[in-house]
């Protein structure tokens, strides 16, 4: 993709399929893994239960996945789902997803892995509310500085970190089956079990495997997206759900499902049954490595959205947002942009609202995402290459991964009312804004000629 005359360079092919897998997991896995198990347990009422959550969580997850990979086989472009729902829906719902995702959703979500990172830093050194946010600006401007140096750079980084996060998790997966001493995986169902109370869990699943569509921003920058995309995607989502159901199942054959419900950091608590009080430690330290890989792909590919939109001339301020790095070839302004309000939500204190708004946003948009291969398979049959990834089991797992997000939707309106009405209003003050750029964009045309 050519930048604006301003930024007369192109953004190089340098991502591999590996480093594409590893950013898959990379974004999904950050402090979730150590964290959501109680929640989801507590919810459920039951160990079986409690299991049954992160299956059918996974098997929601990845039929969403495997259909948007063949969306991006077909049309394998910087700016992912902004891009997919351009080209199957028209500018408009590009505008409004892209709009979300570049004011709030990418710069909250960083800023809540940045402040959990300097949470986590108390448990090797005391740090006041003023020093947490420091460091959390710290890691915000670091990771930055990582990924305007080269997107090569900022792939392998992450990359590094990605699996540097797993080792811990592969330890409490491995040593919780095999020394753990509970093998509390029944009963299926107890008296407090509830449809309401799984419905909630699994919820609670969903939203730890959110995430992943992020790596099609990269699509333009890997060296053979129309068959690398699906596999990283594809490949990426077997590692995490490996890894999630790994992680629970070894806590509960740790600590009695009463214990993991109770517990606000399980995975830490099932360690220092494991291995004692070190255990703790051990854990904490894995946290911070999770986080700075999953921080530093937020970063990376957070950044190409605002960059998409300003080349498809459909943001503002599109020759700063639309210019690439001269040395690097990286959108450094659409990454700073993105960092600098990344930093000032996370001093602000309000990036935990914003990201609960934004991603009930997100899995509306999922919603046309997915059912966007039905219109791809029928209306734009020209897009889709001989020999492309095609989804298997077609209409069938396509079905399936709308029939999740609209659970996601619903359940939310139902639970949590006023944040999804927030969610959909700050959406939709991207309308104005949209219809404030197509106006100028004719205005710019009308005086060229």
């Amino acid at each position: 993709m050519k930048g604006t005359k301003e930024g007369a360079t192109t953004l190089k092919k340098e991502i591999s399929l590996m480093q594409a897998t590893l950013l898959v997991v990379g974004i999904v896995i950050g402090s979730g893994v150590f964290f959501k198990p109680a929640a989801v347990f507590k919810n459920a009422g039951a160990p079986g239960l409690g299991i049954l959550a992160w299956v059918v969580g996974c098997v929601i997850t990845v039929a969403g996945a495997l259909t948007i990979a063949e969306i991006g086989s077909a049309i394998p472009k910087a700016g992912g789902l902004f891009i997919y729902l351009k080209e199957l829906y028209g500018e408009k719902w590009a505008f409004l997803l892209g709009w979300m995702q570049t004011v709030i959703y990418y710069p909250g979500m960083s800023a809540a892995l940045a402040v959990v990172f300097a949470t986590q830093c108390t448990t090797f050194i005391d740090l006041s509310p003023t020093a947490q946010k420091a460091v959390s600006v710290g890691l915000i401007i670091f990771l930055t500085i990582v990924n305007i140096v080269s997107t090569k750079f900022g792939a392998k980084f992450a990359s590094l970190f990605t699996i540097g996060k797993l080792v811990p998790i592969a330890v409490i997966i491995i040593c919780g089956l095999t020394m753990g001493k509970v093998h509390e995986f029944t009963p299926f169902v107890t008296s407090v079990s509830t449809g309401a109370g799984f419905g909630t869990a699994l919820l609670g699943v969903l939203f730890a495997y959110e995430g992943w569509i992020a790596v099609a921003n990269m699509a333009e920058e890997m060296k053979n997206p129309a068959k690398d995309l699906p596999k990283a995607i594809i490949l990426g989502m077997v590692i995490i759900t490996i890894a999630y159901l790994g992680v629970n199942l070894a806590i509960i054959n740790t600590m009695p499902v009463e214990q993991v419900a109770a517990s606000k950091k399980a995975a830490s608590d099932a360690s220092v049954i494991l291995f004692g009080p070190m255990g703790a430690k051990l854990i904490a330290a894995g946290i911070l490595i999770s986080i700075t890989g999953c921080l530093s792909a937020f970063i990376m590919t957070g950044g190409r959205m605002p960059y998409a939109m300003a080349v498809d001339n459909l943001f503002i301020f599109k020759g700063f947002f639309g210019k690439l790095s001269e040395k690097s070839s990286t959108p450094a302004n659409a990454v700073i942009f993105q960092s600098v309000l990344a930093a000032v939500y996370a001093l602000s204190g309000s990036f935990e609202t914003l990201t609960n708004l934004a991603t009930f946003a997100m899995w509306l948009f999922f919603i046309l995402g997915i059912a966007g291969v039905f219109r791809l398979r029928r209306n734009f049959k020209h897009l889709i290459p001989e020999n492309s990834y095609k989804v298997p089991l077609y209409p069938i797992i396509p079905i399936v991964g709308v029939v999740g997000a609209l659970y996601v939707v619903i359940s939310t309106l139902i639970t949590g009312t006023m944040n999804a009405l927030f969610g959909i209003g700050l959406t939709l003050v991207g309308l104005p804004i949209y219809m404030y750029i197509k106006k100028t964009d004719s205005t710019e045309k009308k005086a060229a000629v």
